[in-house]
């Protein structure tokens, strides 16, 4: 009898060890489960999605923010002139755009500009940013880019300036009911009366000569408005990390730059 006891009591030890260890292997195994499904969570593809939306938006903060820097030029330029310094400024926005962001963030930086001038300034004030200086800006902006000359970049920029200096007066001269050109070669013929008064000369100058001159005069300025441009751009954007195509080799050796 008292055998048949211990050979119970040991057969329920026996049980109650085997249950026991069922029940912590049926633990371990759900914890396993638990811990296994934690690692196969993927986590690759929200990181891909949310570097290419952040990169677009970087490209659209960039464009506006040098919109609106290029309107905020033009605005200071206008309100409380400080000289010709601030016009040396006028393209240089847009053409970073290109020079950093493409063809067509600079193409969307001109509309924006076109668009903020003209609700703070009106329309006719936006046209006369946007013809000349946001096209030029576009010009020089694919010109550094493709890395051209100095010579090529300035020869289209005067070209661009003078059409918009034209463009500018006959623009004004709808709006102000006269024609602008005759106030300037009148002013032009005074001018060369009195240079051949001091040279001793009594010639008359003829008109062919005076509109010559003058058109000379606009293109030169220009020049030089374009060239002083590309000099303000070769300190600037050197520092910002766009630097454009190197100066020729005697302006180098003026600017000791290597």
């Amino acid at each position: 009898m008292i055998g048949t006891q211990s050979l119970m009591s040991n057969y329920t030890e026996d049980f109650d060890r085997g249950s026991s260890s069922d029940q912590e292997g049926e633990i371990t195994s759900d914890v396993n489960w638990v811990d296994a499904g934690d690692e196969e969570k993927p986590a690759s593809s929200p990181e891909t999605v949310t570097f290419t939306v952040g990169s677009r938006a970087i490209v659209m903060v960039e464009t506006a923010f040098l919109a609106s820097a290029a309107s905020l030029i033009w605005l200071i330029n206008f309100y409380f002139p400080p000289g010709p310094l601030l016009r040396l400024l006028f393209p240089i926005p847009i053409a970073l755009v290109y020079l950093r962001r493409g063809r067509r963030a600079s193409g969307m930086s001109v509309i924006t500009v076109g668009l903020l001038l003209s609700i703070l300034m009106g329309p006719t004030r936006s046209i006369l940013y946007v013809i000349p200086y946001g096209v030029m800006g576009l010009q020089l902006g694919a010109f550094w880019r493709r890395g051209f000359g100095w010579g090529q970049s300035v020869t289209i920029g005067a070209i661009i300036g003078t059409l918009g200096f034209f463009f500018r007066f006959w623009l004004l001269s709808i709006f102000l009911g006269e024609d602008l050109w005759v106030y300037v070669t009148s002013q032009m013929t005074q001018f060369l009366e009195w240079g051949f008064l001091q040279l001793g000369l009594l010639a008359q100058p003829s008109l062919w000569l005076v509109q010559a001159i003058a058109l000379a005069t606009i293109i030169l300025n220009s020049i030089i408005y374009v060239f002083a441009v590309h000099l303000v751009s070769l300190l600037i954007l050197n520092r910002l990390g766009n630097p454009i195509p190197s100066p020729p080799r005697w302006l180098q050796v003026i600017l000791n730059t290597d």
